[in-house]
């Protein structure tokens, strides 16, 4: 069997668990622990400009605090991933690929939102730290009003 910590468990003759560290495996974590973590921030209140979970967090810096969790250094600023990572085409996008929107303001293309896709069956969802309604991290469906904000796709895992 395999754990989540970079080993592999074994059963030994007495029956009891060992651990075996695994050689040249990637340290990158699975985008499903990615998102795992990036729920337990449900709730964190919307504070503009912040990566502090204790304080609130913006939309760039909850995708930093998450990432920064794994040791995968991202830019800070949601302007900044516009030429980062991968481009993914719509029929290629899986949970953990990062949705870029523009700023509230829909005329001005730059990136000014973004989030973490967590679903992409039925339709999309993301999660991310809101300054709308909800006014915190939840996870939103790519609704018209996003869709009317889309940029595109991105794939850093």
């Amino acid at each position: 069997m395999k754990s989540n910590q970079d080993s592999i468990i074994t059963r030994s003759q007495n029956k009891s668990l060992e651990r075996t560290a695994k050689k040249n495996t990637p340290t990158q974590p699975l985008p499903n622990e990615i998102i795992d973590y990036a729920k337990t921030l449900i709730g964190v209140p919307y504070k503009y400009g912040s990566t502090d979970i204790s304080q609130g967090l913006d939309c760039s810096g909850f995708i930093t605090s998450v990432y920064n969790r794994f040791n995968i250094k991202v830019p800070r600023s949601s302007v900044d991933f516009t030429d980062y990572g991968k481009k993914i085409e719509w029929n290629n996008v899986k949970p953990g690929d990062l949705i870029l929107f523009t700023g509230t303001d829909s005329t001005k293309k730059p990136v000014g939102h973004m989030g973490i896709i967590t679903e992409t069956n039925q339709e999309i969802k993301f999660i991310h730290s809101t300054s709308g309604k909800a006014y915190s991290v939840t996870i939103t469906p790519l609704n018209k009003y996003y869709q009317g904000r889309f940029v595109k796709i991105i794939r850093i895992l």
